[in-house]
């Protein structure tokens, strides 16, 4: 019995190890491919570790691209679309956990069914609405949808979350003279920070990496998200692609996420375990 404990925790390990491994590499490998100069991009054996460590792509990002303004523009939208998720959501999910009405299963399956519709089937239909009304080109164009998109996985967490709140602080809320929505805004609220850390950052990292309705309603280069402007970055002729600079620029994007999953994690899991054990 022993030797198969042994056994198992060795193989438990290899495979934490391997999987470890598979997620953080490709990591690994833009942060590296950034540091290095365009030369020693296309070597035919690259190296693990650069042979010469160089900043250039850091700085052309900058210098040569309007990155700063797209980075403005994915914190603006992101944030925005956050906020509105999370204020609607948690009106609809405590709702839908604590109120009692006809149709509750359809209102869930209705969340449900729109969260899996996919981006393209109604692109064409969403650019004509905000071309009606003036809004390509602009935040609200690309909130608006990006709401929409957030708000039934928003509503889904959140609800979850208040369910497995104990309703005996409401109540005595409620005998004090507290109204509903006092009593959300004061007492549940703050009882649900985990739920609401882990369901902002989600809704965040999405609307941060979403790619499809940026590219289709941002049309002007100082319009663009973080990921459309990478996407579009050009070298100095159209048959060269900088690779250093993209890579640099992903890294740059991506580590303010990671750093902010790694602060909150506790709550991040916290948030998402909710409902899934009870007693």
């Amino acid at each position: 019995m022993k030797m198969k404990k042994i056994l198992y925790k060795f193989f438990l390990y290899i495979a934490v190890v391997l999987i470890f491994v598979w997620c953080v590499f490709p990591f690994y490998w833009a942060v590296i491919s950034s540091l290095k100069p365009d030369k020693d991009l296309f070597e035919l054996n690259p190296s693990l570790f650069p042979k010469r460590i160089t900043f250039e792509n850091y700085i052309k990002v900058f210098t040569e691209r309007p990155f700063h303004i797209n980075i403005w523009n994915s914190i603006v939208v992101s944030g925005i679309t956050t906020i509105l998720s999370l204020a609607i959501g948690s009106l609809a999910g405590y709702a839908i956990a604590r109120f009692k009405f006809k149709g509750k299963v359809v209102v869930m399956s209705l969340i449900l069914a729109v969260s899996m519709f996919p981006q393209v089937s109604i692109l064409g239909s969403l650019f004509v609405i905000l071309r009606k009304l003036k809004l390509i080109n602009t935040y609200a164009g690309l909130i608006l949808p990006y709401v929409s998109m957030t708000l039934p996985l928003t509503t889904w967490i959140l609800q979850n979350f208040f369910r497995e709140l104990p309703r005996e602080v409401e109540e005595s809320a409620a005998i004090d003279g507290c109204s509903k929505l006092r009593t959300l805004w004061s007492i549940v609220l703050p009882m649900a920070a985990p739920g609401l850390v882990a369901t902002g950052l989600l809704t965040f990292i999405s609307a941060w990496n979403e790619f499809l309705y940026a590219l289709t309603f941002m049309q002007r280069p100082n319009k663009y998200t973080v990921p459309v402007a990478i996407a579009l970055f050009k070298g100095a002729s159209q048959y060269e692609i900088p690779w250093g600079q993209i890579m640099a620029a992903a890294v740059i994007v991506t580590t303010p996420l990671v750093i902010l999953v790694l602060i909150f994690q506790k709550k991040i899991i916290a948030g998402l375990s909710a409902g899934s054990v009870k007693g």
